[in-house]
């Protein structure tokens, strides 16, 4: 068992390119139940998921979010021909996937405070969980023979991905995640554990 989820672990590569080829539903399922398992703050498991499998519905928000870019790299006073570059190349990469999985987070069930330093704290328990989410639906994607990459760019433009996706209003956009079945391996390397971590 532990052999098994070491290869999983050691072997999640963040995969950018996907052959066109669709992804049951049943095993989207069973990906996004294995991420509603991750430990949250309280147990008050926050996540939401979005799950975008319409090319129409991926290439209308990659519009949308290529627009927000564009407009706030050119506020940047960044070069036309780098605006363009880096808008063309997230544009791809959202279309080109099968799969879009929007994370968002919700602090309906979480604690009220009526301080600010114990609201910010719970609001980043709230993201906290929501990353771990994130961790198992990847884990459990590449376990299932996917590939999928996670991207923060809903953080820049949390407005135009509600505001696309008719999202409620209590859902906040953290991250969004490209999946399918991986057309690229990739080779990846970590910093020496003795560089991270301090003993006591």
């Amino acid at each position: 068992m532990y052999d098994s989820l070491d290869s999983i672990i050691l072997g999640r590569r963040s995969i950018r390119r996907y052959h066109d080829l669709p992804v049951a539903r049943e095993v989207l399922e069973t990906i996004l139940n294995a991420a509603s398992w991750a430990p949250s703050a309280h147990n008050r498991q926050p996540w939401r998921f979005a799950v975008i499998t319409s090319p129409q519905e991926r290439r209308e928000l990659a519009l949308a979010m290529g627009a927000r870019l564009r407009a706030d790299l050119h506020a940047d006073k960044v070069p036309p021909e780098l605006i363009e570059k880096d808008a063309n190349r997230s544009y791809a990469r959202l279309t080109a996937a099968p799969v879009i999985v929007i994370v968002c987070l919700t602090m309906l069930d979480m604690d009220r405070y009526p301080d600010i330093k114990r609201s910010e704290a719970e609001h980043l328990m709230a993201v906290q969980s929501t990353a771990m989410a994130v961790q198992n639906l990847l884990l459990e994607s590449h376990a299932r023979g996917l590939g999928a990459c996670w991207m923060c760019a809903p953080l820049f433009c949390p407005d135009v991905v509600s505001s696309q996706l008719g999202l409620p209003a209590d859902w906040e956009p953290q991250a969004l995640l490209t999946l399918g079945y991986p057309a690229e391996t990739r080779q990846s390397s970590r910093h020496p554990l003795q560089d991270r971590v301090i003993w006591r």
